[in-house]
């Protein structure tokens, strides 16, 4: 099987990041990780460093020609936001190539300013029995792309928002590295605004 590389974009602590290494460590994602882009110096930029890998720092919106230019360069197949805050504008040779997990189940408590405790702190308020996190294709506008797989956990009587924080962050390890190893074998097909998994 041919090892894909996975570019990632972050912007914070780096655990999404920490995640996939360990899934192609343990060969539960074919691929390698050569490139991490953050958008400011974090903590998960001193930890793709401190692992070998090239870490570059690209403050602001990066336009669409320059990442395209760079990711090609790199020969990078997929590109995997991990927490990356940054509004992408995606380069014309990498639509459908560049995935993104959300901490909720999209299309609810999505958008600009929906990420991290925000998110979990939105679905308490709203009175919800089930959160979860979302794989989604990446467009031009917030976590509205087309969705490659969610996986649902239950929310507890006596959830605050760090607690149910958790409880989807063990979600999304889980769920993250499976999603991006459908796309990277092109088990996921996109129709319209909806995708469909085809078998191995």
């Amino acid at each position: 099987m041919k090892t894909s590389r996975l570019a990632v974009m972050l912007s914070g602590s780096g655990r999404t990041l920490i995640n996939l290494i360990g899934a192609v460590a343990r060969k539960g994602l074919h691929a390698e990780i050569p490139l991490v882009i953050g958008s400011r110096e974090c903590l998960g930029t001193e930890r793709s460093r401190a692992v070998g890998i090239e870490t570059l720092i690209i403050p602001g919106d990066v336009p669409a020609e320059q990442l395209e230019k760079l990711l090609t360069s790199r020969s990078i197949d997929v590109v995997a936001l991990a927490g990356y805050l940054r509004l992408l504008k995606i380069p014309p040779g990498f639509q459908q190539r560049i995935v993104n997990i959300h901490p909720a189940l999209l299309p609810a408590f999505g958008g600009r300013g929906m990420y991290g405790n925000n998110v979990h702190a939105a679905v308490l308020a709203a009175g919800c029995k089930v959160s979860g996190c979302t794989v989604h294709y990446v467009d031009d506008a917030y976590d509205r792309g087309p969705i490659i797989a969610q996986r649902a956990v239950p929310i507890l009587i006596d959830d605050n928002a760090h607690a149910l924080a958790a409880r989807v962050f063990e979600a999304e390890c889980a769920l993250y590295p499976e999603a991006l190893q459908l796309v990277l074998t092109g088990r996921v097909r996109v129709e319209g605004a909806l995708t469909r998994i085809t078998s191995a």
